[in-house]
């Protein structure tokens, strides 16, 4: 069984009102406003079906599901399917029955909504037969179908701007570069060498000027060394005259008590 056999619902809508069309007095369109709006013919439900390339628009009654009239629509838009010039709820439907004999009659709809959907219903079937009438011609004739040509055309040059590319790529290297410390931190290269860091003193204090010594380490050392009291000859009796008067005073502890006897000996 081919596809085409297979019935398929587009919209239904619970609610719809059937009324009698007057003749078109002229080709201005349909007037929803010269139809006896209160007084519908027949009121029930409307179901849009489709199989294969048709749809049909059928009217049925609520309870039963008997079906109360049908149109056929082969294309759209067309005659089959009309809109009124004054109103987006209305629509005229050319009915048919299965004679043959033809009756155009008045469709509408309480909910604006419904008719939206009603119309929406139609476009896409319409929009779906005419994109798979596309793809069989193109699958019947694939050569005649557009090329795409992404070649030169004669003259047409392209520039490369690598000035840019050579820039990142130097970036990219110089951070591989970079050594990396204890737990895969980065290190920031050191200080220029013959710089030291200059120590700002607080306010109202100087720094105390210190000569800079340009002798080796050694010389240093041997001289501060030498500054400090050595035994023997001249060192010896620098001592001994540094501590002479402590012993005078020890040795004239007894005159110093008698003298005054405020004085506590040592």
């Amino acid at each position: 069984m081919a596809d085409s056999d297979y019935e398929s619902v587009l919209c239904v809508k619970p609610e719809v009102h059937v009324y009698r069309v007057p003749p078109r007095a002229s080709n201005r369109g349909y007037r929803a406003a010269e139809w006896q709006l209160d007084q519908p013919s027949w009121s029930g439900r409307l179901r849009i079906t489709s199989k294969g390339k048709m749809a049909f628009i059928k009217l049925e009654d609520k309870n039963s599901g008997e079906l109360f009239a049908q149109a056929p629509v082969d294309q759209f838009p067309s005659i089959a399917v009309e809109g009124v010039t004054d109103s987006s709820r209305y629509f005229v439907i050319r009915v048919e029955d299965e004679s043959g004999r033809r009756a155009f009659i008045g469709v509408g709809f309480v909910d604006r909504g419904d008719a939206f959907d009603f119309n929406v219903a139609i476009q896409d079937h319409f929009k779906w037969v005419k994109q798979q009438s596309e793809l069989a011609k193109q699958a019947q004739n694939p050569d005649q179908g557009p090329k795409l040509d992404l070649g030169f055309k004669e003259g047409q040059t392209i520039k490369l701007n690598i000035a840019n590319m050579k820039k990142k790529e130097g970036a990219a290297g110089n951070s591989k570069l970079r050594p990396a410390g204890p737990g895969g931190l980065s290190l920031l290269p050191p200080p220029p060498a013959g710089r030291s860091p200059a120590l700002i003193p607080p306010p109202g204090e100087q720094l105390p000027s210190c000569p800079v010594d340009s002798q080796p380490t050694s010389v240093a050392n041997t001289d501060a060394a030498s500054s400090w009291p050595q035994p023997g000859g001249a060192t010896t009796a620098a001592s001994a005259d540094i501590w002479g008067d402590f012993a005078k005073a020890s040795g004239s502890a007894s005159t110093q008590n008698q003298q005054s006897p405020g004085w506590v000996q040592f």
